[in-house]
């Protein structure tokens, strides 16, 4: 069993407010999605609201900002889930429902197993990727770092 678990956290610009008809097919697909992914190996802990979604969660005080905070046992398991089966067709109408980013927009760090991330923390996480680039405390699926030999403190 590992000592380290991956955080990910990952934010959309919607078009429209949630409840709007142009963003009905995205708010349809949550559900099952969400339930996809708790089903999937490797799936540790989701962010979500007493009601089951994180649709409610604002961060960089931004009121559209759609977020989605999960931890994961490997940088596999995430990969394997989010460029793998029916997660991947959400993924390719992104465009349609989501505004396009010019600055990151997802970021994954270690954390020891067992904590889970705070909404602050990913935050944190986001804005120092953003600022520094990636590195073994914020990195990306393109530029990723192996977990850390031991717990931190």
């Amino acid at each position: 069993m590992s000592l380290w678990h991956l955080a990910q956290l990952n934010i959309a610009r919607s078009r429209a407010p949630l409840d709007s008809p142009a963003l009905a097919d995205f708010v349809a697909a949550l559900a099952p999605i969400n339930a996809l992914a708790e089903q999937s190996p490797g799936f540790v802990w989701r962010l979500q609201s007493p009601a089951g979604n994180s649709m409610a969660v604002r961060m960089l005080d931004d009121e559209r900002l759609i977020v989605n905070l999960t931890v994961w046992e490997s940088l596999e398991t995430l990969r394997a889930f989010v460029y793998r089966g029916a997660h991947t067709e959400v993924m390719r109408q992104r465009r349609k429902w989501f505004e396009s980013m010019l600055e990151a927009y997802a970021v994954l760090w270690w954390l020891p197993a067992g904590r889970v991330p705070t909404v602050e923390e990913a935050e944190q996480k986001l804005t120092l990727l953003r600022r520094e680039g990636p590195s073994p405390e914020a990195f990306t699926f393109k530029q990723s770092y192996p977990a850390p030999s031991a717990p931190s403190g």
